[in-house]
């Protein structure tokens, strides 16, 4: 499974997650483009300008300023964005936010697992979902997707 045109943003402004992140996709066994974000306004920054959208987005709630949610109400409700497959990447998976999350129209609620081994496993298990033919939002029983520690 080699597809180096597979284009993976996050935006999250700890400097610390963006670094494991990028360290967990260089074990993955394919070659993914990494373009990382320190927050919501440079995420929409580099959305509204970018000559072709990422495969996925991951993407942080807790943001100064402009926080997840209020990017993923403007990327859902802008024609050009609207397709993108946004993935919550959020230490929380509060009842609340995961809601809203939902209604709001990501594809999927990826907790941040807490070991290295499993943020490699779960962002993985995430892109290879999103690889699949069709990749949609997921029903609200599947939505949540978390990894367990080990």
């Amino acid at each position: 499974m080699h597809n180096p045109n597979l284009h993976i943003l996050l935006a999250d402004d700890d400097d610390g997650d963006r670094l494991l992140f990028n360290e967990a996709l260089r074990d993955l066994p394919f070659a993914v483009e990494f373009t990382p974000v320190t927050g919501g306004e440079h995420l929409m920054d580099y959305l509204q300008h970018a000559q072709q959208l990422p495969h996925i987005l991951f993407l942080d709630l807790n943001m100064p300023r402009k926080n997840g949610f209020d990017c993923l109400r403007e990327i859902k409700q802008d024609k050009k964005l609207r397709a993108l497959p946004v993935v919550i990447f959020s230490t929380s998976d509060d009842e609340q936010g995961v809601e809203r999350a939902y209604l709001e129209g990501a594809h999927l609620y990826l907790v941040k697992p807490a070991g290295f081994l499993d943020l490699i496993s779960g962002i993985k298990h995430v892109i290879g979902m999103s690889l699949q033919p069709g990749f949609s939002p997921l029903p609200k029983d599947n939505f949540v997707v978390k990894v367990p520690d080990t």
